[in-house]
């Protein structure tokens, strides 16, 4: 009954976050658009007002003209749009989710026993502690350089080795699965920070400046500003991050940390041509097309360099009958502490002729194609044993 209320909690939340996700990165990329493309107002009221940019846009049968202030509008309507729940909301379900999936069954998602051989309270301290660290280095450089002459360069060259560093520790302390999801919550986390320690904060003083009629100090919006694009640039990696655990050929890899940088530069580098192209159109910058070619080139290096090398074709599952025999000794072996007798993780039970017919595709999926269980590979089933379930499978998965 447990893991049966695991997986409602588990299906709720990941949907509720997904929902959220949406919305926020959903929001962030229309807002970089927007400031990339605004233009210098024309109409001549709205300069007297200090306007610094407009936008006309037609969605859904009607037009839209969305005009910005750099510092502050001549004055604020009663209603005031703020864009924080969407982030709040990401945050909070996402590290839902990541308590109930891999800190509650640390042993079994968390901790890879063939890297470091913790108890379960240790491991899942550790990695909440990922988490906070990242922020307070990042957000360190951030209040130590990014206001200094290339100071972007500065923050942005800091935080790349940061992201190394994290990733090969990562992938060095927890299983590979955890350690990508991991690293990007650790991203997600610093995002969500900067909306709610920076992004939110200022613009609430700068309202309050507006309102009590008092001057505004540019350095606010300077600040948010600075943030929200180092947001836009997490954006990628960490959806990279989030949807890898689909994809064991990625972090089931032997220098499973350097594909995960290697793709999450990737990632950044294909935002940075989106980010610049509305500029390009507009006369501001360079064609960014060679940020897209630097991605894509990076993206067809990994994928090369992971594809791969053929099934064995003379071990021994190759000579051996891929019977119901041999399959079920392989199963009892590697299969039957989750899902036999006493256990039926995710209701999945193979200790019997019928229950393994029923669940034989699932077994192919998980074991042959996916290659993610067992999990963590924690029965060390061989590639000799893989093949054979796959063979067993494909000649009719017969039981008899």
């Amino acid at each position: 009954m447990e893991n049966y209320l695991l997986d409602w909690a588990n299906l709720l939340l990941r949907w509720a976050h997904v929902i959220t996700a949406i919305a926020w990165v959903g929001s962030s990329f229309y807002f970089v658009f927007l400031d990339s493309s605004l233009t210098p107002p024309v109409d001549e009221d709205l300069r007297k007002q200090g306007a610094s940019g407009e936008l006309w846009a037609v969605h859904g049968g009607g037009f839209y003209h969305p005009v910005k202030f750099a510092v502050s509008p001549p004055a604020l309507p009663e209603r005031l749009h703020w864009f924080f729940w969407e982030s709040y909301s990401t945050w909070l379900t996402g590290f839902a989710l990541f308590a109930i999936s891999y800190l509650w069954s640390a042993n079994t998602y968390l901790i890879d026993r063939q890297l470091m051989d913790w108890s379960a309270p240790a491991a899942s301290a550790a990695a909440v502690a990922f988490l906070l660290a990242f922020w307070l280095l990042y957000d360190g450089a951030c209040r130590v350089f990014g206001e200094r002459e290339r100071g972007d360069a500065i923050v942005g060259a800091l935080v790349l080795a940061l992201v190394c560093l994290a990733s090969w520790l990562a992938c060095h302390l927890f299983a590979g699965r955890a350690a990508f999801l991991l690293v990007g919550a650790m991203l997600a986390t610093a995002m969500s920070a900067n909306v709610l320690f920076w992004i939110i904060p200022g613009q609430k003083k700068v309202v309050a400046a507006i309102r009590a009629g008092q001057p505004v100090d540019p350095i606010h919006g300077i600040r948010g500003k600075q943030r929200s694009v180092h947001n836009t640039y997490f954006t990628l990696p960490v959806l990279f991050a989030m949807l890898s655990n689909h994809y064991s050929f990625t972090w089931g890899h032997r220098y499973n940390w350097l594909v995960l940088v290697l793709m999450m530069l990737a990632g950044a580098a294909i935002r940075q041509f989106f980010v610049l192209r509305h500029g390009y159109k507009l006369g501001r910058n360079r064609h960014p097309l060679p940020y897209a070619l630097a991605g894509v080139v990076l993206l067809a290096g990994v994928a090369a360099w992971l594809s791969p090398q053929g099934a064995p074709q003379a071990g021994l599952a190759q000579q051996q009958p891929a019977d119901y025999a041999r399959v079920r000794a392989v199963l009892e072996q590697r299969c039957y502490a989750c899902h036999g007798a006493q256990v039926q993780m995710k209701n999945v039970r193979l200790d019997s002729a019928q229950a393994l017919k029923q669940h034989a595709q699932q077994v192919y999926q998980q074991a042959v194609v996916a290659r993610t269980m067992p999990i963590n590979n924690a029965t060390a089933i061989t590639e000799d044993e893989r093949v054979l379930i796959g063979r067993w499978f494909e000649s009719g998965a017969k039981v008899e």
